[in-house]
């Protein structure tokens, strides 16, 4: 018995080493790096044509038509391509969930409702094999966010091409979540064939239900509040000192909420407690943009491939809210939380953002330069600008083009790196098997 079981032990092993992709992450840049010939999107709205980027010691140390190359610099030759800054997925569980459908493979979540004390850093699994599908559609930073429960902890920016989550992490605990009540009634199932069983349910009140859980936050808060007040304490309290940067705006409070209900309660926090506020959804954003730009409020827009939270809302409203949304002055993002894409579609929803109203620069910088602002990273990267993080992308067509969009190469901190993943090796199998193409 004990032999059948060490044999199964290496057999599994040995599935597992041959299911992983010889994909590592790149040294450090020792030498300087020219990208020539390229129309370079900025990511501020700016646009160069025929322009060179150079690449010294991971930052950007020259762009623009005329710049002077270092001595022994390799060259990238990208006439005819359009460079971008690396984009960024501004609210994921990457890491977190490899697949859903399986417990074992699922760490996003902690029991219980008060859990701002988790760190969804220290569980980021940098062999996620999500990860290298998303740099191959020049997704290079990705905001790593816990989930469940009222208080979900905290999140974390981190770059793509890690060894482990030390070496991954871009900005550390930068922002604790919320998740809004919903504050609406939940369908009711029962009775003929609702799986729910006879009698009649309890009659109960969500809003006021709602509004109760809202309370039990804010009294965490103002207790939170006196806490980091306090400049010695008998005993550290962790879920106390978690927050303590929301209060001098070292982090920002995450809002999960979609209603315009919801979006409203989370402008108290905002009057109540002086946060920097950031809605995570915001589908109904549009009906309230002047008073989200009044309280300095930004919103991730979390899947903008969507049907509209209203039945009698433009079928088309979620495509549209972006440019209201830019109209209207409010700093904002797009995010692609889909489980079956996972991230992927990011530019192609960006993309869809700019055939509906928002300029196609403008849905560019929702991807990169505003996701950076809005995470708080922007004087790293987001923008292709001297002195920031060569995080950058070049692509064969537009980046918001499904059709085009063929992204070549790829720089992390300016290491170029392997743009290799799971799919395409299996697509290279496949090929090989039947024949399909020549190798």
């Amino acid at each position: 018995m004990r032999k059948i079981l060490l044999g199964l032990v290496s057999i599994c092993l040995l599935v597992g080493v041959n299911g992983q992709e010889t994909v590592y992450p790149a040294p450090k840049q020792t030498t300087s790096i020219v990208i020539t010939g390229a129309t370079v999107h900025v990511g501020n709205g700016q646009v160069i044509e025929n322009a060179s980027i150079v690449i010294t010691d991971g930052k950007i140390a020259a762009v623009g038509k005329n710049v002077t190359v270092p001595a022994g610099a390799s060259t990238v030759d990208a006439k005819g391509k359009h460079v971008y800054p690396g984009l960024i997925l501004p609210s994921s569980n990457l890491g977190l969930v490899e697949v859903s459908s399986v417990r074992a493979m699922n760490d996003s979540r902690e029991i219980g409702d008060m859990n701002p004390n988790v760190r969804s850093l220290i569980a980021y699994n940098t062999d996620s094999k999500i990860i290298n599908t998303l740099r191959s559609n020049g997704i290079l930073l990705a905001n790593i966010v816990p989930e469940g429960g009222l208080l979900s902890g905290s999140s974390s920016v981190v770059q793509l091409d890690a060894w482990n989550w030390e070496d991954a992490a871009y900005k550390t605990d930068e922002g604790i979540h919320f998740n809004m009540p919903t504050m609406m009634p939940r369908p009711r199932f029962g009775g003929f064939g609702g799986g729910g069983g006879g009698g009649q349910q309890p009659q109960t009140d969500p809003i006021k239900e709602g509004l109760e859980r809202v309370e039990m936050i804010k009294g965490f808060f103002n207790e939170a509040k006196a806490y980091a007040a306090s400049p010695t304490h008998e005993e550290t309290n962790l879920k106390l000192a978690a927050v303590k940067g929301l209060f001098d705006k070292k982090q920002k409070l995450y809002i999960h909420a979609n209603t315009v209900r919801q979006m409203l309660v989370a402008l108290d926090f905002v009057k109540e407690f002086g946060f920097d506020v950031v809605i995570v959804g915001g589908s109904d954003s549009w009906q309230i943009a002047d008073l989200l730009k009044q309280n300095n409020v930004s919103v991730i827009l979390n899947q903008p491939h969507n049907l509209p939270t209203a039945e009698d809302d433009d079928v088309d409203q979620p495509y549209k809210t972006p440019a209201m949304l830019q109209k209207a002055g409010v700093l904002f993002s797009i995010n692609d939380e889909d489980g079956s894409t996972r991230g992927r579609n990011l530019a192609f929803n960006a993309g869809t953002a700019a055939a509906y109203g928002l300029g196609k620069e403008e849905a560019i910088q929702a991807i990169t330069l505003n996701a950076a602002k809005i995470l708080g990273v922007s004087d790293r990267t987001g923008s292709i600008e001297v002195g920031k993080d060569a995080n950058v992308i070049i692509s064969e067509g537009d980046i918001l083009d499904m059709k085009t969009s063929v992204v070549t190469d790829a720089f992390i901190q300016g290491r170029k790196v392997d743009l290799n993943d799971k799919q395409k090796q299996l697509n290279d199998r496949y090929n090989q098997k039947y024949k399909l193409k020549a190798f």
